[in-house]
């Protein structure tokens, strides 16, 4: 379980940090399961590695739904 490294497509993974530095922009008081992983996380961790870290968590979960064939479930995304 490693972090997302410079193997692969540059672009797609740019794409995934892009995407996970909105979503961290808009937590605020949300109380679903991956708002609260992230929060917990920006208190301990740089804003920048919490960015690495959501954007691997959804490249995890992109490859889990295509692979899988099933849809998002959001209340395994912080699990």
């Amino acid at each position: 379980m490693l972090g997302i490294s410079k193997r692969g497509d540059a672009y797609l993974r740019k794409l995934l940090v892009h995407g996970a530095r909105a979503v961290i922009r808009h937590v605020g008081d949300k109380e679903d399961n991956l708002s609260c992983w992230l929060r917990a996380m920006g208190m301990r961790k740089h804003v920048n590695v919490v960015t690495v870290a959501l954007a691997n968590k959804m490249a995890r979960m992109a490859w889990a739904m295509v692979a899988g064939e099933e849809s998002y479930r959001a209340e395994l995304a912080a699990a």
